[in-house]
């Protein structure tokens, strides 16, 4: 009987404990977007009926590029971002989007939460490039990174931007 009653009492104590984690999974995953030279990981937010660009997401200041945790792109060997040379390694990847054009910095300084110390570690940036911003043919709900050939691309609401990447 006392066996029957401790399997029911670690039955019970296992599910209250999965079932609090699953609660407690975040709302904006961690996800990893890989092409030949470079790997980009990224909290993902979803759109959920918000205007993202412009509100949520202010034009004109220093953002993330997600979710949380600052963006992060690795390259595993020498290669280039916007046509500029990068020395294999990992960096943060920050953004400042525009309406039509936006500016992506890559920046020496990993483990960033988000943008908020930004300014403090601006002088460890190792490149600035901009790109055009164009409109998608129908909003995307997800943020969405991808490097397929050559590129980095983020598509999010109704925004598309690509940077050359090799």
């Amino acid at each position: 009987m006392k066996h029957v009653l401790l399997f029911f009492a670690l039955l019970a104590g296992t599910s209250s404990f999965v079932s609090a984690q699953e609660k407690k999974a975040p709302q904006s995953p961690r996800v990893t977007a890989e092409g030949k030279n470079v790997t980009v990981a990224y909290g993902q937010p979803a759109k959920k009926g918000r205007v993202i660009f412009g509100e949520l997401v202010p034009y004109g200041k220093v953002w993330r590029l997600g979710a949380n945790e600052a963006t992060e792109i690795t390259f595993a060997k020498d290669g280039s971002f916007g046509g500029k040379p990068v020395k294999a390694g990992t960096y943060t990847l920050f953004t400042i989007p525009e309406a039509n054009e936006w500016t992506f910095i890559l920046n020496s300084e990993l483990k960033q939460w988000g943008a908020y110390k930004y300014e403090e570690i601006k002088g460890k940036n190792v490149l600035e490039v901009k790109a055009k911003a164009t409109k998608t043919k129908a909003p995307v709900e997800k943020l969405t990174l991808t490097v397929p050939a050559n590129k980095l691309v983020v598509e999010w609401d109704e925004t598309h931007v690509e940077v050359p990447v090799k």
